[in-house]
């Protein structure tokens, strides 16, 4: 007789402070959680689709934000960071994005998550207490050895 392992669902949140070193607490959260996990394959990637995330949630509320991480089937993981801020910017909402300038200071980072994330999408969070509404942007990646150009060398 043969048994199966499976390995049970799991998830992580991370909360973060209106701080300028949030997103690398985040990064290397993210890290330390898919390497735990067996998903080392996916860190570049992963890292870089946070990264944006966990930034623009810095950069664009004026308060706390977290980031939450969670198994998302066999070599697949789901980020998603809520923010205050209830802007749901493009492409989350299926807006276009077009390829930006190389001298633009700003874009190429929605740009990333259009072109490197398996699917992506955004939900409101509407009600509750104050400071607790805003929105959920989300991201999924897996690993896919043809994929090269999406991670930092």
């Amino acid at each position: 007789m043969v048994l199966a392992t499976v390995t049970p669902p799991w998830a992580y949140t991370l909360q973060l402070p209106q701080d300028p070193r949030g997103p690398g607490i985040a990064r290397s959260t993210l890290r330390t959680v898919l390497r735990v996990h067996g998903m080392r394959d996916l860190v570049d990637t992963a890292e870089l689709l946070a990264s944006e995330l966990v930034t623009n949630a810095y950069r664009h509320s004026s308060g706390p934000y977290s980031l939450r991480l969670r198994g998302a089937g066999r070599n697949r993981v789901r980020v998603g960071v809520w923010d205050s801020n209830p802007e749901i910017p493009d492409p989350f909402v299926g807006g276009a994005v077009g390829t930006p300038c190389v001298l633009s200071e700003r874009g190429r980072g929605l740009y990333l998550v259009r072109e490197c994330a398996d699917s992506w999408g955004a939900y409101p969070i509407r009600g509750g207490l104050p400071g607790q509404g805003g929105k959920v942007l989300w991201v999924e990646c897996a690993w896919k050895p043809e994929r090269p150009g999406c991670a930092p060398a």
